[in-house]
């Protein structure tokens, strides 16, 4: 338990610029889905802070911990954590998902949370990717 709790915090212990950049970055990603979920009818947050809490306090920190991993691994600890969000975010009502939404009418409403999480777990590895392309360009660092 000490080697992976050492682990966690030597991965999360990075230039406060690159935390400022994916909390940016996811910020306004989380912002553009949840609006997008809304406009099409699919699902949307209870409330505005979600995206904050969700996309920031906790997709940003996970990254962070999957940063440097090959893609596929980073997609299935993804997977990992995001089908635990999406069952606690609709299993306590935190989560709206519209009724009879295009999700439910390709996948059949009992498999809604499986295709959220099937594909926003693809966040992990293309957030990565995105936040290091940015932070490269933007602070001309090359150790990402």
């Amino acid at each position: 338990m000490k080697e992976i709790l050492s682990w966690a915090i030597s991965k999360l212990r990075v230039d406060y610029k690159l935390i400022l950049t994916y909390s940016v970055v996811y910020l306004l990603w989380g912002t553009l889905m949840n609006w997008v979920g809304n406009e099409l009818a699919i699902a949307r947050f209870t409330f505005w802070w979600q995206v904050i809490t969700v996309y920031v306090l906790y997709m940003v920190p996970i990254s962070l911990l999957l940063r440097g991993l090959p893609i596929h691994s980073q997609y299935a600890y993804g997977l990992i954590a995001m089908g635990l969000l999406e069952f606690s975010g609709y299993a306590l009502q935190s989560s709206y998902a519209f009724p009879n939404n295009i999700l439910d009418q390709l996948f059949t409403p009992r498999n809604f949370s499986l295709a959220m999480a099937l594909f926003f777990a693809l966040y992990f590895p293309l957030g990565n990717w995105g936040v290091g392309v940015i932070y490269r360009s933007l602070f001309r660092k090359s150790d990402l």
